[in-house]
């Protein structure tokens, strides 16, 4: 089992709280960015450089991802690739995607995407709170805990 991390646009909070983990847990964790990351030297954290570009980074977790692996992502069309191979994915927010949500997320997604492109504007995000902190941390928790304990042996 691995952990995935887009980190391109990974909250600093969120990495901290991944490395943690992975680290209580001894999950190997890969941060994958288009950019040169700087992460501390721990035993199970590693980090992959990917080409400029956009969604390439995506793109290496899309393919190397596997069955029982966990990926944070607030990219939502990762997401969609994701979860029907049977990789657990959290958005920063502690948000799991899944069968049952993402096709739903996906369409809302692409659906503001259109509005903005005809200019509609459609505002962003709220900030990063104490609470969204809280919530990841608790589910990717929850979600380490249950696939840990359904690895093989």
């Amino acid at each position: 089992m691995k952990i995935w991390v887009d980190a391109d646009a990974c909250p600093g909070p969120v990495r901290d709280i991944i490395l943690r983990a992975g680290q209580r847990v001894k999950v190997h964790t890969v941060f994958v960015a288009n950019h040169a990351l700087s992460l501390p030297r721990l035993a199970y954290v590693s980090s992959v450089q990917v080409g400029a570009g956009l969604d390439v980074a995506d793109r290496h977790i899309a393919q190397q991802a596997q069955p029982g692996d966990l990926a944070v992502t607030q990219d939502i069309p990762l997401a969609a690739l994701l979860v029907p191979k049977g990789v657990v994915v959290l958005d920063p927010r502690g948000e799991v995607f899944t069968e049952e949500n993402v096709a739903e997320r996906l369409s809302v997604r692409n659906f503001m995407q259109e509005l903005r492109e005809s200019g509609v504007t459609t505002g962003g995000p709220d900030g990063y709170s104490a609470q969204d902190r809280q919530q990841f941390a608790g589910a990717l928790d929850r979600e380490l805990t249950r696939l840990v304990k359904a690895e093989p042996k």
